[in-house]
């Protein structure tokens, strides 16, 4: 186990590295000047050549990249081009909190919600449950979190209209304002995870091992969440490390469609301003992340199958 962890923090070090390197390149090359978005309709040489000395932008790339990737090692992630010099790590330590309790309330619901459809659809394969639910969950997983969305925001408007009870259709800092994009950010994986564990349930059912347990004469729900379940959630746990990844850094669909002051947000606000520093923190945050919870996946795998941690 000591030599699995460190032959994988050294690939997250170098997955890490990578993506720094990746992500400046493309800043460096993408079409645009940073500078000229921040000036807006200003078109001052002087202040023009002033920032680009203020960001470093007037020195080569290989000198500008060392300069980041220096900045990284040191904890400095670097000066937004859109808040004025601000620096990036704020903005990511303001906007990590609210997108990382929107995801894992979305990801509770999705994960609460979508299992035990799937093992109630297992259990009743092929019956009129699960082809309902399997249905209905099918649609969640197709449709796009922008069309329910939007299709939630009419609905409340229409309520407005009429006088009835409604939702808030954007903002943040309000119990109500929770409702909405939680629905909207856990439909998806709610659907996805629904049809994944009944697929998985299903296929540890057909084991003689199942068939051993029931010839023993054990009790369906022994039979069920002991025996099938354990052996069922090895898929599940693997998609639920890059799940988690993705609702830390924010969903950036949903938070700027409910105006959502999360990191999501901000990524698209900086995406839309050339704000490359911003940009790069982000995909390194989100890198490091998957990185880690894909340790901590590997590492369940095998507290749920001990043949796993054996080879």
């Amino acid at each position: 186990m000591a030599q699995f962890l460190l032959r994988r923090l050294l690939q997250l070090v170098f997955v890490l590295f990578s993506i720094t390197f990746i992500t400046f390149i493309i800043g460096h090359l993408a079409p645009g000047d940073p500078v000229l978005a921040m000036m807006g309709n200003r078109r001052d040489p002087k202040l023009y050549e002033q920032l680009r000395r203020q960001y470093g932008l007037d020195r080569p790339w290989y000198e500008q990249y060392a300069g980041y990737l220096l900045g990284v090692l040191q904890g400095d992630l670097g000066k937004s081009y859109r808040y004025a010099g601000r620096p990036v790590w704020d903005l990511i330590r303001q906007g990590v909190p609210v997108s990382a309790s929107l995801g894992l309330a979305a990801l509770t619901l999705s994960v609460l919600l979508g299992v035990p459809i799937g093992v109630l659809a297992s259990v009743r394969a092929n019956g009129a449950f699960d082809r309902a639910s399997m249905a209905v969950m099918l649609m969640l997983f197709a449709v796009p979190g922008f069309v329910i969305a939007g299709l939630l925001q009419t609905l409340q408007v229409i309520l407005f209209q009429s006088g009835l009870p409604n939702l808030p259709t954007s903002g943040w800092g309000k119990p109500e304002n929770w409702v909405m994009p939680v629905v909207v950010l856990s439909a998806g994986t709610m659907g996805y995870l629904a049809r994944l564990t009944r697929a998985s349930m299903i296929g540890v059912l057909r084991q003689d091992y199942i068939r051993t347990a029931w010839a023993k004469g054990a009790r369906a729900r022994r039979v069920y969440m002991a025996h099938a379940l354990r052996n069922a959630l090895i898929p599940i746990v693997t998609v639920l490390g890059p799940s988690v990844a993705f609702v830390v850094v924010g969903s950036f669909v949903v938070e700027n469609v409910f105006r959502v002051p999360g990191i999501g947000f901000v990524a698209v606000q900086a995406i839309s301003t050339r704000d490359y520093p911003v940009i790069q923190s982000v995909a390194l945050l989100l890198a490091l992340i998957v990185a880690v919870m894909s340790l901590i996946t590997d590492v369940l795998y095998g507290v749920l199958d001990p043949r796993i941690r054996t080879q």
